[in-house]
């Protein structure tokens, strides 16, 4: 089960006014937690989720429509546990913002270990397919019926860094998960888009203004893009109505290396 002792701001009315209820993964820090606090600026209500409960409330700064709950993507019974508290708080889920994830160190595949490569997969693919699988089951049943999931892809889902061969292809892979969760949606009011995100500032990042590892050997300083930027593109993704979606969306610095990289 997902920690209880953690939740802040916790509703049982039905009727709370925001624009829908929002779960953002990943969001004690980085992209997630600018997701967050830029959602709650929005209007809707974010239970915000990470491992550690402290940074969550540090993402909320006590917003009387935020709600911190710590739980392991990666765990399926916590997961289970946490939209079972979700859905007795609030009764639906309007979004997903699919964004918990790592970064392995860098590596050629035979200098990667088996431990290091489950690590990637359980957070970033299995991770998304657990929250996915569970959002999509909640959407499905509530009534109206419907909702939204954004997935955190990457632009290694369309290109690689050298040395990423787990990042790339979970990311790849979430590619592929965001395309299934669009077409079997339809049905259901389930608009599901993905995000690529490259060079936000973040602790993630940080070294890329120094110099990052480039397909020719070299290393060299790529220019990087406030957060705020990435926030407000989540944001623009989540409003739209349902008989709308962004399906995919690259947002990047603009002048990064990334079009003709390699």
């Amino acid at each position: 089960m997902a920690n209880k002792t953690g939740d802040t701001n916790m509703t049982n009315n039905p009727n709370h006014t925001s624009r829908g209820i929002a779960l953002v993964t990943g969001a004690g820090s980085g992209i997630g937690r600018a997701a967050a606090r830029a959602l709650l600026a929005d209007g809707w209500t974010v239970v915000a989720v990470g491992r550690r409960i402290d940074p969550l409330h540090e993402t909320l700064t006590g917003h009387p429509r935020g709600r911190a709950l710590s739980c392991d993507v990666a765990r399926e019974d916590q997961v289970d546990g946490l939209f079972e508290q979700i859905r007795q708080a609030y009764g639906r889920l309007d979004l997903l913002f699919n964004n918990a994830g790592i970064f392995p160190p860098g590596a050629l595949i035979d200098e990667m270990s088996v431990d290091q490569w489950r690590q990637a997969v359980d957070i970033n693919l299995t991770g998304a397919f657990l929250c996915a699988r569970a959002a999509f089951r909640q959407m499905r049943q509530q009534d109206p019926q419907g909702g939204r999931i954004i997935n955190n892809g990457s632009i290694s889902a369309h290109a690689p860094r050298p040395l990423s061969v787990a990042y790339t292809t979970t990311k790849h892979a979430i590619t592929g998960l965001t395309k299934q969760l669009s077409l079997d949606g339809r049905p259901f009011s389930i608009a599901c888009g993905q995000i690529d995100i490259g060079n936000a500032a973040s602790e993630m990042t940080t070294g890329f203004g120094a110099g990052a590892l480039q397909a020719d050997g070299s290393r060299k300083a790529e220019p990087l893009m406030p957060m705020p930027h990435v926030a407000d593109a989540v944001v623009q993704m989540a409003r739209l109505p349902l008989v709308a979606n962004i399906q995919f969306m690259t947002i990047m610095a603009t002048n990064m290396p990334f079009v003709g990289r390699g």
